[in-house]
């Protein structure tokens, strides 16, 4: 039986093909190509992947995507399809399904709602509820940049706080789009904000994520 991160990541490969390599995505001035090589160097070169988080390595990061970006585009889908290399960390299930069952739901939806006319995705009960459970635990740490007060809430009434503060605003979606939407995709994710008006300006202008 597959797990999340395993039908995510299939489901991405096949999008980006599908897509292209000049197709847009959510993310920046990034095209499909771009964040393909993103994943890929996430997965395959830690050396330089830290850069994501530690800014002296961002300048070797940038260079080590712009040589994976640069190899044939086939190349890059098969290498996100097959995984990581047998000895990198990702290649352990448990660790697979914790580090990339959001990264690449996420990604995967930077290039569905970058496309025109793309419709919602039908997110099955029991992976939002997995969505769910890491947001909840991540929550904290993906909104400690929110200029106000933020507060997720599912349609059942479920909530987690992601900033303390006032004034204070309250998300209310599926866990896919609040995960979206905690992901700094404020703008494409479908979520109904309640709050002050300028509260709320405020959030939807704000860095969000990692």
């Amino acid at each position: 039986m597959s797990t999340h991160a395993q039908r995510e990541r299939l489901l991405l490969a096949d999008l980006l093909e599908t897509v292209g390599p000049d197709a847009p995505t959510l993310c920046d001035d990034w095209r499909a190509r771009d964040l393909a090589a993103h994943v890929v160097v996430r997965e395959r070169r830690s050396d330089a992947a830290a850069g994501v988080l530690f800014k002296p390595l961002a300048a070797r990061l940038e260079r080590v995507q712009a040589e994976f970006a640069a190899k044939p585009y086939e190349e890059l889908i098969q290498l996100i399809r097959t995984g990581p290399p047998r000895l990198s960390p990702f290649a352990l299930k448990q660790v697979d399904e914790a580090a990339n069952t959001v990264e690449f739901y996420v990604h995967t939806e930077d290039v569905r709602r970058a496309q025109p006319q793309w419709t919602p995705r039908e997110v099955d009960p029991v992976f939002a509820d997995a969505l769910w459970s890491r947001l909840e635990r991540s929550a904290r740490m993906l909104g400690r940049k929110s200029p106000v007060g933020l507060v997720l809430r599912r349609p059942d009434g479920r909530t987690a706080v992601a900033h303390r503060g006032a004034p204070v605003v309250t998300a209310t979606g599926e866990p896919g789009e609040l995960t979206l939407f905690l992901f700094g995709r404020q703008d494409a994710a479908r979520v109904e904000l309640d709050g002050e008006q300028g509260a709320l300006a405020k959030l939807r202008g704000a860095t969000l994520g990692i």
